[in-house]
This record gives structure tokens, sequence and C-alpha cells, in this order.
């Protein structure tokens, strides 16, 4: 596992030890950041099931200000801290050990919006649809921010979840990313 491309380009990341997590492919990561930028003039991100970081880490890397990591494996957290360190990032992110849902409502009281919100769950514990209800009613997504899914492209999330709207999804074999915007502001892929 690597840093694909920005600042950090090459630098290699530890994975979290165990096969608890799954970390995103290097062609997988680089058609995500190729449909959400590929490069970033400041924001601010989310990596909700961040498993080793690498996501948030990538869009530190091009671009973005500050990121948010949470995940709730305690071998995870270490993985994310170790690697932010070795990235010298410490100063740009914030790291929680929590439940997805409970790291929700902590940000919602917190008043934090974002540009880049990343959801990886396990494939096997869906809970896509009921996070993205969450993060429209609770309004956690700035106008012209993005939503990225990953999951097992058996899966298809409704074209529409309250004001986010799918603008792009992409299928990569077993897995698929659906990319989801808010209104109307984005002209349709």
């Amino acid at each position: 596992m690597r840093v694909i491309s920005g600042t950090l380009k090459g630098r290699p990341l530890k994975a979290v030890p165990g096969s608890g997590t799954r970390p995103t492919t290097d062609k997988v990561k680089e058609s995500i950041f190729n449909m959400l930028g590929p490069y970033f003039d400041g924001g601010t991100g989310l990596d909700l099931f961040a498993g080793s970081g690498g996501l948030g880490i990538e869009a530190l890397s091009r671009g973005l200000d500050s990121v948010i990591f949470v995940d709730r494996d305690a071998k995870a957290f270490q993985t994310i801290k170790a690697n932010l360190e070795d990235c010298q990032l410490l100063d740009q992110s914030e790291v929680y050990r929590n439940e997805a849902t409970r790291a929700l409502k902590a940000i919602v009281k917190r008043e934090i919006v974002f540009d880049y919100i990343f959801l990886d769950p396990p494939y096997k514990q869906q809970k896509l649809q009921q996070l993205l209800e969450f993060i429209d009613e609770h309004k956690l997504l700035n106008e012209s921010g993005y939503v990225m899914c990953e999951h097992g492209s058996e899966i298809t999330l409704e074209e529409s979840t309250g004001r986010l709207r799918k603008v792009r999804e992409e299928t990569y074999g077993i897995i698929r990313i659906s990319i989801f915007s808010r209104g109307m502001n984005e002209e349709s892929h």
C-alpha cells in the first residue's frame, strides 16, 4: 500500500494487521480520485471507516486541508495514527476510535460540514443507505461536496437520498463506487 499521487506520492502505508480490513486497491483508489478531483484546492474530509487511513491520506496528499479519520477497530486506530505520523500529517488530521453512527452524532454536535466524505464500510455490514440519510438529514456535506461510497458490486444504492443525488457509479470487478452530490449543481456524468 502506498500514496498514489500528490505531495506524498510513493509514500508507503502500513496495512492494518489481520484480515479485519480490506484496503482499497491502487486501481480503485486512482479511479475514485479521478472522479472526485483528482486534486483539491483545500477543503475538509471525513474518512469514516478509515481502516489504515489510505483514502483520507490520499486526499490530504492531493490537497485537502484536513481530514477526520474514524474507525472502531483498535488495530486500525493504531495503524492510522502510525501512517499519519510517518507522513507528517498529524497536524492536518484528527483520529477517533468510534463506531460510525456515534462518530457522526459527535460531528453533528461540533457542527462540522465536509467537502468530501469517504464511506468504505465492511461489505458484509452495509449500512450505506442509513449513513447517507443521516449525512443528508444533518447537512454534513457542503453544497459542492461529494460522498464516495465503496461497496460490493452486487449492491445498487438508491439514485437519491434526500438532497443527495448519485452523480456517478463505476464497477471494478467485485467493487462498486457510487458518488453522491447535493442538489442539481453537478452536471450528470
